[in-house]
């Protein structure tokens, strides 16, 4: 790992690149607390506090605390993460967007320009319904109504579009995914402050010596945990025949499809939290006492209807979403059209049905793990009177990204034939039926 951490000085490519996307992400960070003109925000600071366990509170999460400070990047990255979701879920549906997909590079170019008129669009939207809420919420100091809202749509629809061109400008031409890596920074910039309220709470016997080890180990379990599953994968053997080319002979090689356990990501839990929290967000704004509170009760945190309800969706998004985004049909007739095939399997249709069966087989532990880690934290700030950070997004987000980063760079140091960061012994592959 020593090694591998000074060799990167040594290849300027990859030093460069690193420069560049730490780069970025200043001018982002300087971004998300230069604040829209006209806001009142220790008001909105104070508003945020009681709404942790909302809508609010969850995409405060993914723009680094951006929101409850009503900054110029308060949407943060999520209208193109939102926009970059719907194109991933409309070619199943409409015709012409499978095509695009099937159409390679220039069809990919052409989806990621949707995405991003799609990005405006959401940003805009966004920007208005955040215009009028600040002023609903009475945090506006500015006398001229209509000059604020004109202003903060301005602002954020902006600051949103110039967040896309950020995270486009590190996948081009920086280290990692782009947008990954804004959300990362986003998450981490909060670890501190997390950090510093627990060893202030230890120092004033809030919590105890003993509770706090016992965190400390919990979170190097689950993180290990994290690691291994999103690491884990199912290789289904693939055989390619030899075949004539002219007077060469092609193929006749064996290789292996692999089939990640948590095919998903991060995915199903984000699904899952944007509507399992809308019962809670909404009970904030009603009466006290009508019946639509009494539903949201239900949905809080810390019952177990919630943790219930919130396991489920959890499970059906990991299904579905891998739905989405894996098809078996299309794998069997490319096999098919290569000569190639599983060994014991007949091409076609039967390939397809054994893919999908061991997809299927696979992503049960998958979706089961996703919703242990989501719903862990809840049981431990149970046990625990601490401010437990490490959620089951945020955990899966940093892990995820850190070790795609990871990967990244250890591929440039090998190209130029450098020791890596990871031993090949060291790479977990777990088989499951």
């Amino acid at each position: 790992m020593a090694t591998g951490l000074r060799n990167i000085f040594d290849v300027p490519e990859l030093k460069r690149k690193i420069g560049f996307t730490f780069l970025i992400v200043v001018i982002y960070r300087i971004g998300g607390h230069i604040t829209v003109p006209g806001i009142n925000v220790s008001q909105l600071i104070e508003w945020f506090g009681q709404q942790q366990n909302t809508l609010f509170g969850l995409m405060d999460m993914f723009v680094g605390g951006g929101l409850q400070r009503a900054t110029v990047f308060a949407l943060g990255i999520m209208p193109y993460i939102s926009s970059s979701i719907i194109f991933q879920l409309l070619p199943p549906v409409f015709p012409y967007f499978e095509k695009l997909q099937k159409e390679g590079e220039e069809g990919r170019k052409k989806i990621n320009q949707y995405t991003r008129y799609g990005t405006v669009v959401l940003a805009f939207i966004q920007s208005v319904g955040m215009a009028t809420f600040l002023q609903s919420l009475g945090a506006v100091s500015m006398e001229n109504l209509w000059l604020f809202r004109v202003s903060t749509v301005v602002a954020l629809t902006t600051g949103a579009v110039f967040v896309m061109w950020l995270g486009e400008q590190i996948t081009e031409r920086g280290i990692g995914n782009g947008m990954s890596l804004l959300i990362f920074f986003g998450i981490v910039d909060r670890f501190p402050v997390a950090v510093l309220q627990s060893i202030e709470m230890l120092r004033n016997d809030v919590i105890g010596i003993i509770p706090m080890l016992l965190l400390i180990v919990v979170m190097i379990a689950i993180v290990a945990g994290v690691i291994v599953m999103t690491l884990g994968t199912r290789k289904i053997p693939i055989q390619i025949p030899k075949r004539m080319v002219g007077r060469r002979v092609m193929g006749g090689q064996q290789t292996h499809l692999p089939l990640r356990i948590n095919s998903a990501g991060v995915m199903p839990i984000i699904f899952a939290q944007s509507i399992i929290v809308v019962p809670a967000t909404l009970s904030t704004f009603l009466a006290p006492g009508s019946w639509l509170e009494d539903i949201g009760n239900y949905f809080q945190p810390s019952t177990n209807s919630y943790v219930f309800f919130y396991t489920l969706l959890i499970v059906f998004f990991t299904y579905f979403y891998t739905a989405v985004i894996f098809n078996p049909v299309d794998l069997a007739e490319n096999f098919k059209r290569q000569g190639g095939f599983i060994p014991g399997i007949r091409p076609g249709a039967r390939t397809a049905e054994y893919i999908d069966k061991v997809l299927t087989r696979i992503t049960l532990p998958g979706s089961i793990f996703l919703a242990a880690i989501a719903v862990l934290p809840i049981y431990m700030l149970r046990i625990i009177n601490v401010p437990f950070y490490f959620g089951g997004t945020s955990l899966l987000i940093v892990v995820g990204v850190a070790l795609d980063t990871i990967q990244q760079m250890e591929s440039h140091l090998l190209m130029r034939h450098y020791e890596g960061f990871m031993k090949k012994s060291r790479v977990p592959s777990r088989r499951f039926m």
